[in-house]
């Protein structure tokens, strides 16, 4: 396993419930933790209502800080917001847990994206980044419960760079309970971000906060 130790993580969007309830998590771990948002102010309230000694900034300078920046902000903004972060993600691993969603009264269902999948936009923004998709099937419910110790679940990490697959695989597996797993080349992240509309679908008739677990493996 990719050693991870001292590796510092931002999140982008980490007021959000998905992104703040990873920082939790890998705060937990031991991990500099890092939020970003576009006002710092709430990044900092954030960051506060976590501890474990995170710390909330504006995108730009945590981006520029952290050695891996996850990016969790709504598929909306997605694409203006790495745009503007070309030069402080330079170099670094990026992972891109974004889901491009729609909702109407049928539910939830993937909406269509020009690159193929938000991570591959990320990639064709961020040319100098080493991109890879990662924490799209993970609750933030139960992230940022104080009384799950364990969350059930496999993350599919996918990407094209070896060394930055296996470094997020080990970060996934900071968090209790969950395994990191190979999931494909990046060309292969439209249909695992689809499936979270069909998670939010089984959540939603079972009352129920599901994960996938990959058998055999």
């Amino acid at each position: 396993m990719t050693d991870v130790n001292g590796l510092s993580i931002a999140i982008l969007g980490g007021t959000g419930d998905q992104g703040k309830g990873l920082a939790r998590r890998f705060a937990l771990a031991g991990h500099t933790v890092l939020i970003g948002s576009r006002s710092a102010e709430r990044a900092q309230e954030a960051a506060g209502s976590i501890g474990s000694g995170a710390r909330g900034g504006a995108n730009a300078d945590v981006a520029a800080e952290a050695d891996v920046v996850i990016v969790a902000v709504p598929y909306e903004g997605h694409k203006a917001l790495l745009e503007s972060l070309r030069a402080e993600l330079a170099g670094k691993i990026v992972v891109d847990c974004v889901n491009p969603l729609g909702f109407d009264k049928q539910g939830a269902y993937a909406l269509p994206v020009e690159e193929g999948s938000a991570a591959q936009q990320a990639a064709a923004v961020l040319t100098e980044s080493r991109v890879v998709a990662a924490f799209h099937h993970v609750s933030a419910v139960l992230l940022m419960d104080p009384a799950v110790e364990k969350v059930d679940l496999d993350v599919l990490v996918l990407g094209d760079d070896r060394e930055a697959t296996d470094t997020v695989q080990a970060l996934a597996e900071l968090i209790p309970g969950v395994r990191g797993v190979y999931g494909g080349r990046l060309r292969n992240a439209h249909q695992v971000e689809a499936l979270t509309a069909n998670l939010i679908s089984i959540n939603r008739r079972y009352k129920a906060h599901a994960g996938l677990r990959v058998t055999d493996v």
